[in-house]
């Protein structure tokens, strides 16, 4: 939690058309913010602007795909700020990332915090089953998982949606053509090392109400991905 006394501003300029791993690269410092424990960032939209490439970019009511200037703003500790800044650094590989010393003198307060490395060989498969209408600071809670898995540099992860099943509480719950508000089971399954596998499952156990998480052994075999040419990563000439 921020206090009274010095501190750093964070400020990030990219372009809201560049992308990190197939998003806005905006969303994914966003993101990367929230899930580990940033205080606070603020995402503004700049109406025009240029950059290191010099082109012009202007909003126009005609003109919906842009690049206009983003800026990202944060206020944290030093120690935080150097924590999460090498990081950043990876994301944003297309702006401008600037440091500013600070000093706070007046902190608002917020409730209790939530608190991709080579895969091969020995790892564990981790199993979240939940509800599909779970929630979670509200937004669906599988959604947040998800999100939170990428923001913590998980291996890989997919969500399943179930067309029946029960819980803890021996209610069925089956998929109907007519219903559009059902309460489906979802699983999201997860391959990574076991040290990180552990280090996230308090991170899942604050944001995990009902619902059930497993752990089993796997070997990997196989883990890769094509990169924009088609070429599998590791492959590259």
């Amino acid at each position: 939690m921020l206090q009274h006394g010095p501190a750093k501003k964070v400020t990030i300029y990219v372009g809201e058309a560049v992308r990190h791993k197939h998003e806005p690269v905006y969303i994914a410092v966003l993101n990367y913010l929230f899930y580990h424990d940033v205080a606070g960032a603020t995402v503004t939209r700049g109406a025009a602007g240029f950059g290191a490439d010099h082109h012009l970019q202007m909003a126009r009511f005609v003109e919906t795909s842009l690049n206009l200037p983003v800026k990202i703003e944060f206020i944290e500790t030093k120690e935080k700020a150097d924590e999460i800044l090498p990081k950043l650094l990876e994301i944003v590989e297309d702006g401008l990332v600037e440091i500013h010393d600070i000093t706070i003198v007046k902190a608002g307060e917020r409730s209790a915090p939530i608190a991709a490395a080579a895969l091969t060989g020995k790892a564990k498969l981790m199993r979240i089953y939940m509800g599909e209408q779970d929630k979670w600071n509200d937004k669906r809670l599988y959604d947040a998982v998800l999100e939170s898995l990428r923001a913590h540099d998980m291996a890989g992860a997919t969500v399943y949606r179930g067309i029946c099943g029960y819980g803890a509480n021996s209610r069925i719950h089956k998929e109907r053509r007519m219903s559009l508000s059902h309460d489906l089971p979802i699983m999201i399954a997860v391959v990574d090392q076991e040290a990180r596998i552990r280090e996230y499952l308090p991170v899942l156990e604050r944001m995990l109400g009902d619902g059930l998480v497993a752990l089993s052994d796997v070997d990997v075999i196989k883990y890769t991905h094509r990169l924009q040419d088609g070429t599998p990563k590791g492959m590259q000439r």
